[in-house]
């Protein structure tokens, strides 16, 4: 898969999942459990909204393939090890595996990205 198309699909996801918390807290909390800080859940969303913007437009744009790579893959890795961390430590609900689950396939999606460029490069006569 084309690296800007892995790019935009996380941008979706993560305008989605940012911006949820953001316009229904309330459903938000039903499906992840409750907080205590509501604060940082939002900042979190607005964070995670603003990097799904940034490689959406970097995605639309085909622009600055290896900055979007490790903005995205480094968000993902990020976000994954917050997920199992703290799922482990029963501090958050186990539906955050889910989410683990997710960014672990945007991760996997870059990967494969990058080794499709390699190919496409090596095959393209000079």
């Amino acid at each position: 898969m084309p690296w800007n198309i892995v790019a935009q699909c996380q941008a979706v996801y993560y305008i989605v999942t940012g911006v949820w918390p953001l316009v229904h807290i309330q459903s938000f909390l039903k499906v992840t459990g409750p907080k205590t800080d509501l604060w940082l859940v939002k900042t979190v969303g607005v964070l995670v909204t603003v990097i799904g913007v940034v490689l959406g437009m970097g995605g639309a744009q085909r622009s600055a393939r290896k900055e979007m790579a490790v903005l995205a893959v480094g968000s993902a890795a990020a976000l994954t090890a917050i997920d199992v961390y703290y799922v482990a430590r029963r501090r958050i609900a186990p539906i955050y595996l889910l989410d683990a689950a997710g960014e672990i396939g945007l991760i996997i999606g870059w990967l494969a990205s990058g080794r499709t460029q390699h190919s496409a490069e090596e095959q393209t006569p000079r």
